[in-house]
């Protein structure tokens, strides 16, 4: 299944979602419209954690 998965080949939503869910994964469905606005707040968010670490490493380095 999991070969499966990799390869782009058909599996059963249920274990789709189970893989998912093991490596810490959601699915979030919304309509087509929005998921330029959804995308738009990850890259938001993945930032604001990038400068977060940064900030931390370097109050660790003084």
């Amino acid at each position: 299944m999991l070969s499966k998965l990799e390869n782009g080949k058909g599996v059963k939503l249920e274990h789709a979602l189970r893989v998912m869910n093991g490596l810490g994964l959601t699915m979030l469905v919304v309509p087509k419209a929005h998921a330029p606005w959804i995308e738009q707040a990850a890259v938001h968010a993945a930032k604001i954690d990038e400068d977060a670490a940064r900030e931390q490493h370097a109050r660790l380095e003084e």
